[in-house]
């Protein structure tokens, strides 16, 4: 039996409910490279091919035997998604949690939204903590990263999602709607960054994932806050990638374009066809292409030589 547990930010349990814990549906990219194959001795092989066939299968099960005894155990990566109870964040945890991974799924008021996500991870083979906090505030983060580290001894991957919007004009731009998006959408990446980078230090490993915005690189009418605070985003993955690199942490951006959510179904016809327009693929993106991207970076082998790069998902936007 597994137990999913909901913290609060200060660490306190706030529920606790048994489910079923359900085996992996694949191998966990990340340490495909650590699968170890039983060799089998070259007289062991000449015997197989002169066998009957009960002889074979005997030995078949022989060698399995020996390999699943001597194969070392893997744990499953660690994984803390911001910002993960709707839209890119959830598309992201849930696949983690098809990946086999644990999964933080950190969010700051849907609490509902959020548990449903850790659900969903537990049913398609990962495991699952929620936790609510607010990643704009240092104490929140370090109540963050006690939690997965009290409950999983580390932090192998983190993934700086979490944001908000308060469009307007700058003529008309408050203070408060500049200082509520840096404070959220850039010092949160920083906070999260700096707790969970002392902890892969330790382990001399780990992978950052910050999800920043086009509107980082070519800017926006009306969102001249998201766009300084996607921007600074841009510049501080590549100053991270750089300090970080001698202890083996890779540090890159995904730089999303108009992608599928609640708020561009809300948008006119004639806004959504303009929109369209200036996208040369003529669609949104998808959240689960996005998440793609993400799974590719945090856990592919083949992303290990990626680090301090800004890629964008935008179909063709940005070219």
């Amino acid at each position: 039996m597994a137990a999913t547990i909901a913290f609060n930010a200060v660490g306190t349990p706030a529920r606790l409910s048994r489910q079923l814990s359900h085996p992996s549906r694949r191998p966990y990219p990340l340490l495909a490279g650590l699968r170890l194959r039983q060799a089998v001795p070259a007289r062991y092989s000449n015997s197989v091919s002169s066998s009957s066939g009960s002889g074979i299968r005997a030995q078949s099960v022989a060698v399995e035997s020996l390999s699943a005894a001597t194969a070392p155990k893997v744990e499953a990566p660690v994984v803390i998604v911001t910002g993960a109870s709707r839209g890119i964040g959830k598309a992201v945890a849930l696949a983690f949690g098809k990946s086999g991974c644990k999964v933080l799924v950190n969010y700051a008021r849907s609490y509902k939204e959020a548990e449903q996500v850790s659900k969903e991870i537990e049913e398609s083979g990962g495991q699952a903590l929620t936790f609510g906090g607010d990643v704009s505030k240092e104490e929140d983060v370090a109540a963050m990263i006690k939690t997965v580290v009290d409950a999983w001894g580390t932090v192998d991957v983190l993934v700086n999602n979490a944001g908000i919007t308060r469009d307007g004009l700058l003529m008309r731009m408050k203070k408060s709607q500049w200082q509520e998006v840096i404070d959220l959408n850039l010092t949160g990446v920083f906070l999260c960054t700096q707790a969970a980078a002392k902890v892969m230090m330790k382990q001399r490993k780990g992978r950052i994932i910050n999800i920043a915005s086009v509107v980082g690189l070519v800017g926006n009418v009306g969102q001249a806050n998201y766009s300084a605070a996607k921007a600074g985003v841009i510049g501080f993955t590549k100053s991270v990638a750089k300090e970080y690199s001698s202890r083996n942490i890779n540090v890159n951006a995904v730089a999303p374009g108009f992608i599928a959510s609640d708020m561009t179904a809300k948008l006119g016809e004639d806004i959504e066809k303009k929109i369209i327009g200036s996208i040369p693929l003529g669609r949104y993106g998808q959240p689960e292409e996005v998440a793609g991207l993400v799974e590719f970076l945090a856990l592919n082998p083949a992303a290990g030589y990626i680090t301090g790069q800004v890629l964008t998902i935008d179909g063709g936007m940005v070219m």
